[in-house]
């Protein structure tokens, strides 16, 4: 290549290469900032410089479906999740090429849809369980709804696709805050700090881990060779692992999927529920609306399947909290080969970011994009918005394998609650997004517990 083909090159506006050691500390004190300062000072593509590497960071709907869907070939799960393998392994989040298409093949048909609408009882199950739980804490003050909200989620996430209880491991989600602490610190450092530094973050990573690691052992152990005929992940990632010839590699890799499987399975619904509380609480008129269809469309009964079409508002409800709070905040890529992204430059091995938190702000497809607005997702309603302008489960082959158990799970539960609770949150409390793997709510989400009114 020429220098002239050189200078030819477009790349997207963004601060200058002397801000990188900024920019870095930026990444690692408010990375949401950070996404959001640079959409609005540079448009819909910006080149950041961070440390020794530039972020190719695009923000327009066309940019998200050449990036996820039409050209996804030619992207790897990028920065952020590359590090995230040295806390999560070589799972169905982080693997690439053809492991991930044989793990995506393994545990796809445990989310088929026949298999998932037989799961609403599960649900219907845990959410009353949960209302129970609630009246009973409220006695003794305020509950922690994020802490009750990951107990639900992993009561599910073993029921309906594990068929074990999950319950009994206590410690599971300081396991997981732990790894996904390490996680973003290996992003915010680009993976430059070695593992062995005795950092108190590295010491509760390690911790973590071995906790994991005995908690997928214990799984394992108590399934057996009771595997044959059984269609949950469980017992299908058994059978599948059982087919390597190298029993060290067989265990890792059911380490792993494990893992990656107990994490994505009940972190993100966890945070749709915990910001979808903290949101009604904030909007009685929709907490209003809420209770009446609940009520019209449940009465007194657990809710079933075939209640998902008549929770409609509900439904609008959850779609318009993770736009505001997507439970899946950052889609980082790495670039395979050089690209050209709306008329710009991006080289080989470029890390390239989508941001659905900017993204479902973006004030070109949402109008008045701050406001908290469930029509925005009436189907009655007429709207030009691109496919792309939202994406709460990523796009493309990637797309989340866990969508429509997540989206059931989520509709059901909330209108359980809107039925027979009002939960309201403590006077002066701020709430705060923590960008972590999944958008979680810092320091927990504290409310006291009310029967809803009649």
């Amino acid at each position: 290549m020429t220098s002239l083909d050189v200078r030819a090159r477009r790349f997207p506006p963004g601060p200058p290469r002397s801000q990188a050691m900024r920019m870095l500390r930026v990444m690692n004190r408010d990375r949401l900032g950070m996404m959001t300062d640079a959409a609005a000072q540079y448009g819909d593509a910006v080149r950041i410089p961070v440390g020794p590497k530039w972020l190719y960071f695009f923000n327009h709907p066309d940019h998200a479906k050449h990036v996820l869907a039409d050209n996804a070939g030619a992207y790897h799960k990028g920065i952020g999740l590359v590090h995230a393998r040295r806390a999560l392994g070589d799972g169905l989040l982080t693997s690439e090429g053809d492991l991930w298409r044989k793990q995506r093949k393994v545990i796809q048909p445990a989310f088929q849809n026949r298999r998932i609408v037989q799961q609403a009882g599960v649900i219907a199950t845990e959410a009353a369980a949960l209302v129970d739980r609630l009246r009973a804490g409220a006695a003794g003050g305020p509950v922690d709804v994020v802490r009750e909200m990951t107990g639900l989620t992993l009561g599910v996430l073993g029921a309906a696709l594990m068929d074990t209880n999950l319950r009994a491991f206590a410690n599971v989600d300081a396991s997981f805050a732990a790894v996904q602490e390490q996680a973003m610190f290996e992003l915010a450092t680009l993976g430059s700090v070695p593992m062995f530094l005795p950092l108190p973050h590295q010491l509760r990573f390690r911790k973590a881990k071995r906790e994991l690691q005995g908690i997928v052992s214990q799984l394992v152990a108590e399934r057996g060779a009771d595997v044959e005929g059984r269609d949950d992940v469980l017992s299908r990632l058994i059978l599948s692992v059982a087919q390597e010839s190298d029993p060290r590699v067989a265990k890792q890799r059911l380490n792993d999927e494990l893992v990656t499987l107990l994490l994505a399975g009940h972190e993100t619904t966890a945070s749709t529920l915990s910001w979808s509380l903290y949101l009604i609480d904030a909007h009685p008129e929709i907490r209003e609306r809420l209770h009446e269809e609940a009520v019209a469309v449940l009465g007194d009964r657990l809710p079933v399947a075939d209640d998902l079409h008549r929770l409609q508002y509900t439904h609008m409800v959850i779609e318009e909290v993770m736009r505001l709070y997507p439970p899946v905040w950052i889609l980082p890529r790495a670039a395979q080969s050089a690209d050209e992204i709306g008329g710009y430059h991006v080289p080989s091995g470029a890390d390239v970011l989508i941001c659905p938190f900017t993204m479902h702000r973006h004030p070109d497809f949402w109008p008045d994009p701050l406001r908290f607005d469930p029509s925005r997702f009436d189907p009655a309603a007429v709207n030009d918005r691109p496919r792309y302008a939202y994406l709460p489960f990523g796009a493309g082959p990637r797309f989340c394998v866990g969508n429509h158990l997540g989206m059931m799970e989520a509709v059901l539960v909330l209108a359980t609650l809107m039925r027979d609770l009002e939960l309201r949150l403590l006077p002066g409390r701020e709430v705060v997004p923590e960008p972590m793997m999944s958008l979680r709510i810092r320091g927990g989400l504290p409310m006291t517990v009310h029967d809803a009114k009649s």
